[in-house]
């Protein structure tokens, strides 16, 4: 149980795919331009990347070495074709703003690095925390960025009004310039929380010696 845990939790901080993996950075940049994309970006994400890491990982003894990428992309367009059915039926106003982005999450790195470098060398349980884990991480990155673009390009979170009537939108943030400018602040601030946890952790791990004084 410990182990499951163990690979959830690290695709919401030590692994979380566009600030430390560095990947997913295509849908992260274009769909991010309200916080509702993003959110309905990630979970379309994080359904496919947990169903088929499962099914990946159920086959993953019978699926011949020779065509597994090949295998891994079928696997994975499937779940994509049922994603991209539900929105289109459920959620059409969602299937319009993310447009192409849906069918090309059959050819997201994140997707495809999971099943190869994780499904198909673990159990099934694992490979499911897995891909739930990167894919809720993926899910609050966009979820972030989108905020802050949002927040800045707009005034509003989720087409809530935050900001005053007011408030001059700052409408570089809500074109494509102004992803790749919050995506790298964010990345700053990010890797600055990483090299602070680091620098805690290694003092706690080795506190400095404390000095030894002799009485005459």
């Amino acid at each position: 149980m410990g182990k499951v845990l163990a690979e959830f939790k690290k695709g919401l901080w030590d692994e979380i795919a566009p600030f430390r993996l560095v990947l997913g950075l295509c849908p992260a940049l274009a769909v991010t331009t309200e916080a509702g994309n993003g959110l309905g970006m990630g979970l379309a994400v994080t359904f496919v990347l947990t169903c088929s890491n499962l099914l990946v990982s159920a086959l993953r003894k019978i699926i011949p070495d020779q065509v597994r990428i090949a295998a891994y992309i079928v696997v994975i367009a499937s779940f994509v074709i049922i994603v991209e059915l539900v929105t289109q039926a459920y959620f059409y106003p969602l299937y319009k703003a993310l447009g192409v982005f849906v069918p090309l999450i059959v050819v997201n790195c994140i997707i495809l690095g999971r099943a190869e470098a994780f499904a198909s060398k673990n159990p099934v349980i694992e490979s499911m925390a897995d891909g739930l884990g990167m894919g809720l991480g993926f899910t609050l990155s966009l979820v972030a960025l989108g905020s802050v673009r949002e927040l800045l390009g707009a005034g509003t979170i989720f087409g809530i009004q935050i900001m005053g009537k007011s408030y001059l939108p700052f409408l570089l943030m809500i074109v494509p310039p102004g992803a790749f400018i919050a995506l790298g602040v964010m990345l700053g601030f990010m890797n600055m929380a990483k090299t602070n946890q680091q620098r805690i952790s290694g003092l706690q791990n080795n506190p400095a010696p404390c000095c030894n004084v002799s009485s005459t």
